[in-house]
């Protein structure tokens, strides 16, 4: 095949565009045409762009004109740009970047393939090319997002809150488990929105509980849960179907009243805390996975350390933290930013500080005790596991020594902890389980 039939698809932000990604790419080859993971051995380069936050607009920018610059020393042919930031600035980006060949916005894969010279197998939708190790894949549950958050440019680019039939997602979940995937992610820009566009109600329990009766699925974990109405049907099937781990992942954003209520989060601190005292009450084990927003500009010294006093009293597992970023067309935007980057990474510092500390205390109680594990990969002596605790690329590891005589690469084990730091923890080999 020639290089000019060879297509290079680079994917930006977050486990959403990859799974956009992976679907165009099962349809380029349906197409015909070649994938190939060097844009320099491509004809063609696809961007998958991400425009959430400034940081990440800059690295699709930057990725935008390195592959242009490709194409005008002849090294490719096309330059074709999809995704978020497409879909919230095509008109300033064919102003700004010249050498583009077309401009797309999200899930458009009709008209990616049209460019190409190819079609869309409508059919065929569900179908994907992986590209997380096989044993792990995202299942992406609705597209858009009816919230107002005020920082928030999400429907902006993605639109209103759309969910995709249980029978769909059923039979994308059967394609996946097919292919070796062992453990499902469940990712949304608001999971437990689930089915009320299509059923009248949210109806995340009810996919889950689908969900976990596919043949080869073994953990089902959950993401992106909008803390505001939390339902309570899916406290009790995380809490009594052994397939869905014992892990949620609420981001939060603020405790603050006065910040929740700039950032229209629709929730108060007082509900906040009685979502998360009930999930810990009711699931004893559970997994705390949440974000936080720092630097918003009503943001108050005050607010901050309301904000440091709630995660010494919440210990949350695993913590995310960002700096506020201004974004034109939502509804913080007239707010300004008056918070500058210096204070804003000064508390991020001082909240990640805080959280190594409670990760450390955390991670310490889990010595001697043995795990369920998924293991990923290997990284020099060791292999690099993950329990029910860790979803990947965002938490922790379980690094084992490594035992040549294991085939244990894409299967679960159980492990004894042994040895922790502030955010791994290390085990030995008890037994292989699948």
């Amino acid at each position: 095949m020639s290089k000019k039939e060879k297509i290079n698809v680079i994917t930006l932000g977050c486990s959403k565009n990859t799974v956009d990604s992976e679907r165009l790419m099962n349809q380029i080859k349906l197409n015909n045409f070649k994938l190939t993971e060097d844009p320099g051995d491509a004809g063609t380069v696809i961007i998958n762009t991400c425009g959430f936050i400034e940081a990440a607009k800059q690295e699709s920018i930057n990725t935008i004109l390195n592959a242009v610059a490709l194409k005008e020393e002849g090294k490719i042919g096309k330059v074709i740009v999809a995704g978020c930031l497409s879909e919230r600035y095509k008109d300033d980006l064919e102003k700004e970047i010249s050498g583009v060949d077309a401009y797309f916005g999200t899930e458009n894969y009709e008209g990616i393939l049209k460019k190409l010279g190819g079609e869309l197998k409508y059919n065929l939708l569900g179908e994907r090319v992986v590209t997380t190790p096989a044993h792990t894949a995202y299942l992406k549950i609705s597209e858009g997002c009816d919230h107002p958050c005020s920082f928030c440019a999400i429907p902006l680019m993605r639109g209103t809150h759309k969910s995709k039939s249980i029978e769909s997602l059923i039979e994308e979940t059967k394609f996946l488990a097919k292919n070796g995937a062992k453990e499902i992610i469940i990712i949304a820009q608001d999971t437990t929105d689930y089915g009320k566009d299509i059923y009248g109600r949210p109806s995340l329990s009810i996919l889950l509980k689908k969900l976990s009766e596919v043949d080869g699925v073994e953990w089902l974990r959950l993401m992106y849960a909008y803390p505001s109405h939390f339902p309570d049907e899916v406290i009790n099937i995380i809490a009594y179907n052994p397939k869905i781990c014992n892990y949620v992942d609420i981001p939060l954003q603020h405790i603050s009243d006065n910040v929740l209520k700039s950032m229209r989060r629709g929730v108060t601190a007082k509900r906040t805390r009685e979502l998360l005292l009930n999930l810990r009450e009711r699931i004893p084990d559970i997994t705390l996975r949440t974000t936080f927003i720092v630097g918003y500009p009503n943001e108050t010294e005050k607010d901050f350390n309301e904000l440091c006093e709630f995660v010494k009293e919440i210990k949350f597992d695993r913590i995310g933290v960002f700096t506020f970023s201004v974004e034109e067309n939502t509804s913080s935007f007239i707010l300004g930013d008056p918070v500058s980057e210096k204070e804003k990474q000064r508390r991020k510092n001082i909240l990640m500080e805080i959280q190594k500390e409670i990760s450390m205390e955390n991670n310490k109680s889990f010595l001697g005790k043995k795990l369920k594990v998924l293991v990923e990969g290997i990284e020099g002596d060791f292999y690099v596991a993950r329990s029910y605790r860790d979803a990947p690329d965002v938490d922790g590891e379980i690094l084992i020594p490594a035992d040549e005589g294991k085939n244990a690469l894409g299967k679960f084990h159980t492990i004894e902890v042994f040895d922790y730091n502030e955010y791994d923890l290390f085990g030995r080999f008890v037994n292989s389980e699948k």
